[in-house]
């Protein structure tokens, strides 16, 4: 029973590290797309357009490493190796469709984010985040 234990316990240490690194990059990425210091801006500023983006992508990566342990089967290494490719996908999936977005509405979208003032915009964004999400964690199934 004692080793089971020590087992799961590595294993949600595994997973939890994948998971944060992913979230790491995650963040790394929607400031890179983004103007300004996106730290500042959520912590400092309290802009809740930049902060409504980037929880998105978090929830978006974290969806995808969720289905990726889910759907393992209890192998750790297969689930590990999945969360890492399908968390990458999934975030250059989510990148692509917030340039596409920017590129095919009005206006510059990279500047709303930045904008204090709240703007229906990010939610759809943000919500095109979730969805490519789910896309790619259905795909582990």
């Amino acid at each position: 029973m004692l080793a089971e234990l020590g087992a799961d316990a590595g294993a949600a240490l595994a997973y939890s590290a994948v998971g944060i690194v992913l979230m790491a990059v995650g963040f790394g990425l929607v400031d890179l797309l983004t103007p300004g210091d996106l730290r500042a801006q959520i912590w400092i500023e309290r802009n809740r357009n930049a902060a409504i983006l980037l929880a998105s992508n978090l929830f978006g990566t974290g969806i995808i490493v969720a289905t990726a342990i889910w759907t393992s089967d209890g192998e750790i290494l297969k689930a590990l190796l999945a969360s890492a490719v399908y968390g990458v996908i999934g975030l250059a999936a989510m990148a692509l469709a917030f340039v596409l977005l920017d590129a095919l509405t009005p206006g510059d979208f990279r500047t709303v984010v930045a904008d204090p003032e709240p703007h229906p915009a990010v939610w759809v964004t943000a919500s095109a985040h979730v969805a490519v999400a789910l896309v790619v964690a259905a795909g582990l199934t």
